[in-house]
């Protein structure tokens, strides 16, 4: 008999799809949701790896229901044993057609050797269209003994097709519906129902049952109820339940079936604890705008461009130290002195203090930064989600100022050091000065000595020469005040180019810090909610 290997084709990805969820659902989904994913995973797992020519069929119901004489009329021997005590069935049986190659699956299903049995080839000349049929009579799953019914739960969930046998009088027995009914939404192709002991009824209480019954499936959730009368006294139905049988087991895909609708009712599960709604579109990483817009708040919270100006009047200040024309200066220590009244020592001290480590950087102005990123980012998603990517902006809350003072401490401005034309022009300055002076003594010189002197001396003397020494002091005069004057205008453009280049260096900084500390774990968890999503997508086919 040639068989064809059930497509697999959309079912991997699927599982994949899934797995992805349960790696990325810890701390976002319900425990219990990820425990029934994980526990999907490992059954589908097993059951691929498994054959996929044998079809496990389990004839699941109550006490009393005919359960076990329905398996030995299917399978044509007395292998359950039937009766009225309770529970009848305490172990699982099963009966395969076809038993090569099926015991690795027989052990997956914890099926006791001494409860396997095999139809033997004469047997099976009659039925070799269920060839490949792992029939299972399992425990009733309303037993008063835990043991039997917790295997008949287990067994129900890995079956590839569960037949449920149903009797007349508990069809509608609440305790089936509620625990096992309404788990049957989308497993319509793997699940029959065989309304048992039908020779017990009329024609007519028989058909208005099978309506009765349909009626409530559908309210349960089973669209397209497949529902077969049988008794297994009169064997009537039988042969009907054995086509619907035969014809799962000849298409050796009910495997297949049973995990997509496995898969599908846990995607619906999934959807409603984490919808999509427009979670794709949340991003995906950090966009340029957005560390641009961080890095200003924590410059501005650091106090970047106050430093940055007060780090330009220190640099005046200190200036008028070293360049300028020496003469006002000196005449500036006898009137109030106007830098004073704008505290510009302050301002030094402040400078000092981010050299040495000691002005921090405001927590709560931080915090703000950081929070606004957050919300930004977070803006529509699930509250599971936005609480996560706060949790990770916030992750370095406490070490983000302290990281930031000090990373900034290593670019303040030296105030020990001055410019090498400073020092220059300071030595031009006092050559004009001491120049200055000299006319000064000549001038002084030519007009008291007199005349008569050495004739080393008579220039000194000349009263021609003295307009000429007039002449050289305004110049000197003239040249010192321009050079005061010039040097004045280089050292606001430096003060104005040191500004920008601190301001520039403190800024690369701040936003190297702040991708370290809050774009980096806030990526890592908008990566793993694009992933989450993406893998809920591509669940759903």
């Amino acid at each position: 008999m040639t068989t064809t290997t059930p497509p697999r084709a959309g079912l991997a990805p699927r599982l994949s799809a899934l797995s992805k969820v349960v790696e990325l659902g810890p701390g976002r989904l319900d425990q219990k949701l990820l425990t029934d994913a994980g526990a999907l995973l490992m059954r589908a797992g097993d059951r691929l790896k498994l054959s996929s020519e044998h079809t496990v069929v389990a004839l699941a119901g109550g006490t009393g229901s005919g359960k076990s004489s329905l398996f030995n009329a299917i399978s044509g021997l007395e292998l359950s044993p039937t009766g009225v005590r309770r529970p009848t069935t305490a172990r699982t049986h099963a009966c395969v057609w076809g038993l090569e190659g099926s015991a690795p699956l027989l052990d997956w299903l914890q099926i006791q050797w001494r409860h396997r049995f095999s139809r033997a080839s004469a047997l099976d000349k009659g039925d070799s269209q269920l060839h490949g049929l792992i029939l299972l009579d399992l425990p009733d799953h309303d037993s008063i003994r835990a043991l039997t019914d917790t295997e008949a739960d287990r067994l129900i969930g890995l079956a590839d097709l569960v037949v449920w046998v149903l009797d007349p009088q508990k069809y509608a027995d609440a305790s089936t519906h509620r625990r096992y009914v309404t788990e049957l939404a989308g497993h319509d192709a793997v699940t029959v129902f065989a309304l048992n002991q039908a020779d017990k009824l009329s024609a007519a209480e028989l058909a208005e049952l099978v309506i009765d019954l349909n009626d409530l499936l559908r309210r349960e959730g089973v669209e397209h109820p497949s529902v077969v009368p049988t008794s297994a006294v009169t064997g009537r139905g039988v042969e009907s339940l054995k086509s619907v049988i035969a014809t799962a087991v000849g298409r050796r895909r009910a495997a297949i079936q049973k995990l997509e609708a496995d898969l599908q009712r846990l995607e619906q599960r999934l959807g409603e604890a984490m919808p999509l709604g427009e979670s794709l579109l949340a991003p995906s990483s950090v966009d340029e705008a957005r560390r641009m817009g961080l890095t200003d708040a924590l410059c501005d919270a650091i106090g970047v461009p106050a430093v940055g100006e007060a780090m330009e009047n220190v640099y005046a200040e200190r200036s008028s130290r070293w360049v300028g024309w020496p003469y006002p200066r000196w005449f500036a220590k006898f009137r109030p002195d106007p830098l004073k009244s704008l505290r510009l020592d302050d301002v030094s001290d402040e400078i000092r203090g981010i050299t040495t480590g000691s002005v921090s950087a405001q927590s709560a102005e931080v915090a703000n930064a950081v929070q606004a990123l957050a919300d930004g980012l977070s803006a529509g998603m699930d509250p599971v989600w936005r609480t996560a990517v706060h949790q990770a902006a916030r992750s370095n809350a406490r070490q983000l100022p302290k990281a930031l003072t000090e990373d900034l401490s290593e670019v303040a401005p030296r105030l020990d050091q001055v410019p090498g034309w400073w020092r220059l022009l300071k030595v031009w300055q006092y050559l004009l000065v001491v120049a200055f002076v000299a006319g000064v003594v000549w001038l002084v010189a030519g007009l008291t000595v007199p005349a008569q002197l050495p004739a080393a001396l008579q220039l000194v003397g000349d009263g021609a020469a003295l307009p000429w020494v007039a002449l050289m002091m305004a110049s000197v005069l003239g040249l010192g005040a321009l050079s005061g004057i010039a040097s004045r205008n280089f050292v606001e453009l430096g003060a104005s180019r040191e500004r920008e280049r601190l301001e520039r260096e403190m800024r690369r900084r701040v936003a190297a810090v702040s991708a370290t500390m809050v774009v980096e774990p806030v990526e890592r968890e908008l990566g793993r909610h694009h992933a989450f999503y993406t893998a809920l997508r591509d669940l759903s086919g």
